[in-house]
């Protein structure tokens, strides 16, 4: 008897052990997987791609060139969170900063917080580095226009089906005159049964 309730006991732990079991598999970055229906990387990428085909390809750039003759400077300002989720904006804006840096057209100038680390660093040297390589104060590349969004959530749900529809609306101002020169927008519509 005791064999046979180890044997049972020794089994159980096995088939237990193995439904609980996780396995993992790499996929593409660029493989499109929704799990939940929620906001995901798909839809983050899709956001980029339409908001960069939207930036670049307006009058704006041309405008200011021709009025200027200089590449206009550009500083990515908040992207607000209206939505019922938890969205990480850093995603899509990382992915249109590298968009306009690579076209050319524009200048980029860095925001926020690693703007901050960059004075930082600066007064840091106003104090330890040698005068050969000093940067100095007051050399920062001012901005000329400012981009800024929001996006907005809403979900209308009956029993196990839902739908999730997204916003996301960006625009460019000019930070001299507070003129809008542009303005786009890329919306994402899901149907989830459950």
């Amino acid at each position: 008897m005791k064999y046979s309730l180890r044997l049972f006991v020794f089994a159980l732990a096995i088939v237990v052990g193995s439904s609980c079991s996780r396995q993992v598999t790499r996929v593409s970055p660029d493989q499109q997987i929704d799990l939940s229906g929620r906001w995901n990387d798909t839809d983050s990428k899709l956001t980029a791609e339409a908001l960069i085909e939207q930036l670049l390809n307006q009058n704006w750039i041309a405008n200011y060139e021709q009025e200027f003759n200089r590449k206009p400077v550009v500083i990515v300002g908040l992207i607000t969170n209206k939505s019922s989720e938890h969205i990480d904006s850093d995603t899509y804006i990382k992915d249109i900063e590298k968009a306009i840096l690579n076209d050319g057209r524009v200048r980029l100038v860095q925001a926020g917080a690693k703007r901050e680390n960059l004075r930082q660093e600066r007064a840091d040297q106003q104090d330890f580095a040698s005068k050969e390589t000093l940067k100095k104060w007051g050399q920062e590349l001012g901005a000329d226009f400012m981009l800024q969004g929001d996006i907005s959530s809403i979900i209308d749900s009956y029993k196990k089906e839902n739908v999730r529809y997204y916003q996301l609306n960006m625009d460019l101002t000019n930070l001299e005159t507070s003129e809008l020169v542009w303005m786009g927008d890329k919306k994402i519509k899901k149907y989830v049964n459950k």
